[in-house]
């Protein structure tokens, strides 16, 4: 058994955390993207109403 348990658990628990935080910063990302294109379709749409009107 290494003595350095609680250091190892601590950079252990460190890189854990830092995954999770890039993880949810790629979803957010991707959530504010689809949302962006989501919106300049509609845009588009109801440009494209506008002008057949």
């Amino acid at each position: 058994m290494s003595r350095n348990t609680d250091a190892n658990k601590k950079i252990h628990n460190k890189k854990i955390a830092n995954k999770k935080r890039k993880i949810q910063e790629a979803e957010l990302k991707r959530k504010n993207r689809l949302k962006e294109m989501r919106e300049n379709r509609k845009e588009k749409l109801d440009e494209n109403q506008e002008n057949e009107d």
